[in-house]
């Protein structure tokens, strides 16, 4: 039960779901995340924290940046059923559609200098 409610807990929050839907887009790093949410990056950290200790993202180490993604498989059935889910929910929710069509444009390299 211990897993299920870490999941839960990190799909409560509107901005940690808007989150997991921007990283179906591609993965991202928290400068990103951070312009795209328009919050604080102390706030996106603890966000990612959250939703990392649920296993329902990943990161990766590539340069500077440490890049946020879905994980490519988990090790968790229950967690695999609720992606499942989310890829279908939230189709036509205009923030969420907003957010992915910026992710797929926003540029790290100018946000993160």
């Amino acid at each position: 039960m211990k897993n299920h409610l870490k999941v839960f807990k990190a799909l409560s929050d509107k901005n940690r779901l808007r989150i997991i839907k921007m990283l179906e887009v591609r993965p991202m790093c928290v400068c990103e995340i951070t312009a795209l949410l328009s919050l604080a990056p102390s706030t996106v950290s603890k966000h990612l924290s959250l939703l990392h200790e649920a296993e329902l993202i990943e990161d990766e180490k590539e340069g500077r940046w440490v890049n946020y993604s879905l994980p490519s498989k988990s090790l968790i059935p229950f967690v695999s059923e609720m992606f499942k889910l989310l890829r279908r929910s939230l189709k036509d929710d205009p923030e969420v559609l907003a957010d992915m069509e910026k992710a797929k444009k926003i540029n790290r390299v100018e946000l993160c200098r």
